[in-house]
């Protein structure tokens, strides 16, 4: 199963950064990482997850309200920029919104070429899938969901995707199994405990967006730093009743 860090290691840098990016590909065991895809206002694609900088970058400023290289100075790098950092990482590229064209699959396509064996495209938005779909035939593209059931899966399908991206708390064997039986792999998110991702692993799941001690330890010289996301979200998974996992 691959293990994905989800949004970089923001341990050691603010989420959807190069440095959270290559922080992460020091931890041993990663794989790669997931990252998030919005259009700024000169239709770069950038790479952040909200819609506005105000969570991370503290700016009250809304992505689409800015050019690239304003975004880029506010830290927000170009999807360029960062495909360019991370020319060995597994990459999971989610896109957010429903405005990606050209200007995307460019950025893609000339960091991996036409049909990469180590990165999808992602995203809740069948839209952007369809639309990506088109221009770059050959990339994996996942499905983003919050379960496994048959009219998500025929969505999918539909879509032409290769994989279902599901909330980890619902994935069971017999959601698996009927994943699997129409054809399509299963992935995990947003995973945060070890034993979850042990479970996720013997049932077959294909790869896992990670973090905290799911990711892995990454001490140096033996200290370690916080387990608190940036969004002030629980460090585990916890119980599925108790407390939502988290978006992708």
């Amino acid at each position: 199963m691959l293990r994905l860090a989800h949004r970089g290691d923001w341990r050691f840098a603010p989420e959807n950064t190069i440095a959270a990016f290559e922080a992460a590909m020091r931890v041993p065991g990663c794989d790669g990482v997931e990252l998030d895809v919005r259009i700024a206002r000169d239709g770069t694609p950038v790479v952040i997850h909200d819609d506005t900088l105000r969570r991370v970058q503290h700016r009250d400023t809304r992505v689409d309200a800015l050019p690239a290289a304003e975004l880029t100075l506010a830290g927000v790098p170009a999807l360029a920029a960062v495909l360019a950092a991370l020319p060995g990482a597994w990459l999971d590229v989610e896109l957010k919104g429903d405005d990606h064209g050209d200007a995307t699959a460019a950025a893609l396509r000339g960091a991996r070429g036409e049909a990469p064996t180590d990165a999808a495209i992602s995203s809740f938005d069948g839209r952007s899938l369809a639309v990506m779909a088109d221009r770059l035939p050959a990339w994996p593209r996942w499905l983003i969901a919050d379960d496994l059931a048959p009219a998500t899966l025929s969505f999918a399908l539909g879509l032409g995707c290769r994989a279902v991206a599901v909330l980890w708390a619902a994935i069971t064997p017999p959601a698996v199994e009927r994943a699997q039986a129409a054809g399509l792999g299963v992935v995990a998110w947003t995973v945060r405990r070890r034993p979850t991702m042990r479970r996720l692993e013997r049932l077959g799941v294909l790869a896992a967006c990670v973090e905290g001690a799911a990711l892995g330890d990454p001490r140096v010289g033996g200290e370690r730093p916080g387990d608190t996301r940036p969004d002030g979200g629980r460090p585990d998974d916890g119980p599925a009743a108790a407390t939502p996992p988290g978006d992708a």
